[in-house]
């Protein structure tokens, strides 16, 4: 064979092909320190080999001269030679290194009689899929840069893999990989990656790099026990939260961020370094004693801030669950509350002789297997609600927010001065408008600047209600929310509270500025009820409803009608200043639904006797009667016998007058 030259079997002549193998190929220590493997390697010259076409012209056979296989026994390289496959190299089964940079070739073939290889160059060609190395048993640096490649797989028997470089190519996850457990340097630069896992098993992994991806996330980074470096540089990674895994490994000490929008972050580099300390380089450069002082001072406020965050979140949560429980109390009692009156309207129609339905649970309907479940359930919720938080009292700034019946008791606190005083506005949420009127007076007293009252689920239904709102001191703001109360779907609802509570010269109703057009029409409105209220009462029946500050007003204004006009109205004036509410508007007040149930109670027990009374009356009637007609069915036949009785008594005279002589006798 000539030099140079080579021939197919069949003994046509063919081109000639120059292939040269490098003389001074890099050392592996040197190849495996580098930390990007994206560098193509450099052109390299060599001595002449002849490759031969065998019987199938695409796959031609590699022969060298007996001079070469001394010189560079374990090694062959093949780049820039413009390869579409690989060629079949035969008797070269003692070869470590083999280089195929630079070619056109898509699948890597005729390699596996190569079992003895250790180094496999196959850098910047068109191969599509990693395959062919099943027989590479002793491989330990296999080189595909710069591919197209778009999944790792067939790598299951490449158990000793030292450095394995796939950057450059088109691969989308990470995947099987896991078996390579003394793989120490992996290179995903420049693919299309969006996030990193799965890298449980890489045991010995010391250095992965991933720039120029589009990772967002990564995760499991903490499960290499080896790993000292990491490239993140020019990816998506946006905040710390999607890359905490790596504060958790023990190993690190050199990684990159640059290019991502987490590094254009006033907090990136502090963030990074308090939660890594033990990193020697950030972003490829060298982290000094300074920066991990600092970073330290500024984690030590940062986890101020949080701790401090964290329980205003808990108290914040606190408060949600405990206005939650409140409500679902709430809407309970309201439910079993219209039940009851449900139940009571069907008694009363249905069954008028029953006992009235009461409000303690023991009531029956029509229906009572269905109304005692619906009880039951009740019951037990309202018992386990009971068990947890069912009211809340807060006080934020000059407001005092009260949730549920129970919040009510916190007014006989011993608040201090300096919060009582503090507290303009008074909230009540979840409560019964009855319960908030027999408190009016300790809030008076514990609350002497509260100018503003907030009403929400409290059962506002009535304008006779808020006549119970006289009782204090000032007033200057009332809001009705209409959640819970219907009284603010009457038309003339705030006329009627401006009248009722002139006396307190109020400023908004529902944020609403209050108008003197507005006073005016209030008056117009309800003036001539007022009128009505003190004119039609007798005068004992007014003093009993005043209180005792009322009623010295109402006997003065008695005391003061000869008077003077002038000084009447003068004198009057003062006394409104002093008192408050005039007396006409006083007699316009509210009693509460207990009380009003006491009155029920005694109407009721009233009731009840004058209908026992009644009966007994038509039964002594209805007796007297069937007597009566008794008495005329027999009185014609008494009346004979009363006749003959008499006519014999008197027939025989002497007898008669000795008989009626001797019983005058007998009774002296």
């Amino acid at each position: 064979m000539i030099p140079g030259k080579y021939r197919s079997v069949s003994g046509r002549a063919t081109n000639n092909v120059e292939f040269r193998l490098n003389k001074e190929t890099p050392s592996f220590p040197g190849r495996l320190l580098q930390h990007d493997l994206e560098r193509n390697y450099s052109s390299r010259q060599g001595d002449h080999i002849n490759l031969v076409s065998s019987s199938m012209p695409s796959f031609p056979i590699l022969h060298r001269s007996s001079e070469e296989k001394i010189l560079y026994s374990d090694r062959l390289t093949l780049e820039r030679q413009k390869l579409t496959v690989c060629p079949i190299i035969d008797g070269e089964e003692h070869l470590r290194l083999l280089n195929f940079q630079h070619n056109f070739i898509t699948r890597i073939q005729n390699i596996s009689n190569l079992q003895r290889l250790i180094f496999l160059d196959l850098y910047d060609n068109q191969i599509e899929e990693i395959s062919g190395l099943s027989t590479l048993r002793s491989l330990r640096v296999l080189l595909l840069g710069k591919n197209r490649i778009k999944k790792i797989s067939n790598l299951e028997n490449l158990k000793n893999l030292d450095v394995l470089d796939l950057h450059g190519n088109q691969i989308a996850e990470i995947e099987n990989v896991n078996h390579l457990c003394d793989l120490r340097v992996l290179n995903l630069a420049r693919n299309l990656l969006s996030h990193v896992d799965n890298l449980n098993g890489l045991d010995s992994l010391t250095e992965l790099n991933l720039r120029h991806n589009q990772i967002t996330f990564v995760r499991d980074v903490d499960n290499l026990p080896c790993l000292q470096r990491l490239f993140l540089s020019f990816n998506n990674i946006s905040n710390f939260e999607s890359v905490c895994c790596l504060a958790d490994s023990t190993s690190l000490s050199d990684i990159t961020f640059d290019g991502n929008p987490i590094a254009q972050e006033s907090w990136y580099k502090h963030t990074i370094l308090q939660n890594m300390m033990q990193l020697r380089q950030l972003d490829m450069k060298r982290v000094t004693e300074e920066e991990r002082r600092m970073a330290s001072v500024v984690a030590k406020k940062e986890e101020e801030k949080k701790r401090e965050s964290h329980k205003q979140s808990l108290l914040k949560e606190k408060k949600r669950l405990t206005i939650n429980n409140v409500a679902r109390k709430w809407d309970l009692q309201q439910h079993r509350i219209t039940n009851i009156a449900i139940n009571q309207d069907r008694k009363d129609s249905d069954s008028p002789s029953q006992d009235p339905c009461q409000i303690d649970g023991s009531t029956t309907s029509a229906f009572p297997e269905e109304t005692g479940s619906l009880d039951s359930v009740l019951t037990n919720t309202l018992q386990d609600l009971s068990e947890t938080d069912s009211y809340l009292v807060e006080v934020d700034g000059d407001t005092l927010s009260l949730y549920g019946s129970g919040a009510l008791e916190s007014l006989d606190r011993n608040w201090s001065v300096q919060t009582a005083g503090m507290v303009t506005t008074v909230s009540f949420t979840f409560i019964e408008f009855d319960e908030i009127v027999q408190v009016l007076p300790k809030l008076k007293m514990k609350f002497p600047n509260s100018l503003h009252l907030k009403f929400k689920e409290t059962n506002l239904v009535m304008l006779q209600q808020f006549n119970a709102l006289a009782q204090l001191r000032r007033i200057d703001q009332l809001t009705i929310d209409p959640q819970g109360n219907p009284v603010v779907n009457f038309t003339l609802w705030k006329y009627y509270v401006l009248f009722r509570l002139s006396h307190f010269s109020m400023q908004k109703i529902n944020g609403t500025e209050v108008t003197q057009n507005d006073m005016i029409m209030a008056e117009r409105l309800f003036g001539i009820l007022a009128h009505i209220s003190s004119s039609e009462l007798p005068q004992y029946r007014m003093i009993s409803i005043l209180g005792d500050a009322r009623k010295k007003q109402f006997r003065y204004l008695q005391e003061t009608k000869g008077k003077k006009p002038g000084i009447v109205n003068e004198e009057n004036n003062d006394s409104k200043r002093l008192v408050g509410e005039n007396t006409n508007r006083a007699m316009l007040n509210y009693t509460t639904r207990d009380f009003y149930n006491e009155k029920l109670e005694e109407v009721k027990e009233k009731k009840k006797f004058c209908k026992m009374y009644i009966e007994d009356l038509v039964k002594e009637a209805t007796e007297i009667n069937m007597k009566n007609e008794a008495l005329q069915k027999l009185w014609p036949q008494m009346f004979i016998e009363l006749v003959r009785d008499a006519v014999i008594e008197i027939r025989n005279k002497n007898s008669y007058m000795k008989l009626c002589l001797q019983q005058i006798t007998d009774q002296k």
